[in-house]
């Protein structure tokens, strides 16, 4: 398989989170995710199943949203949001991920809890333009 550019690579990013994340799609985040996949994530069991069973023991109503999106190469950086996992505060995340033969082959994540406004010392949002209500 040719290599993919870094436009392919970050459009095959965002389609991989919105099929496992929001919609749910177990067979169309096969497609996505290589069977070979390295989990980095100290938050995530190993592999694609790790990955996927963990997103089935989370609540129906869990949605991955995204703000910034850079590539470079076989390497995407995704800044986002992951709310509705059943925790007081959303995530905020750095989603790093090593894109080869068309699939995401390695992730590695930088994970925080979402600040409100009362606990946001900079007085600014962590995501977008506004505080979580």
């Amino acid at each position: 398989m040719p290599p993919t550019s870094p436009a392919e690579n970050k459009a095959l990013v965002l389609e991989a989170f919105d099929a496992l994340f929001n919609k749910r799609d177990y067979t169309a985040a096969e497609r996505y995710w290589s069977d070979r996949y390295i989990q980095h994530s100290a938050h995530i069991p190993p592999g694609r199943d790790g990955l996927f069973n963990l997103v089935r023991g989370l609540p129906n109503t869990l949605r991955y949203e995204h703000r910034v999106i850079l590539a470079e190469g076989d390497y995407v950086i995704v800044h986002g949001r992951f709310s509705g996992h059943g925790r007081p505060a959303a995530w905020i995340a750095a989603d790093i991920v090593r894109v080869e033969g068309g699939k995401l082959a390695e992730h590695w994540d930088v994970l925080q809890d979402e600040a409100t406004e009362a606990d946001s010392v900079s007085g600014l949002p962590m995501f977008g333009d506004r505080f979580p209500a």
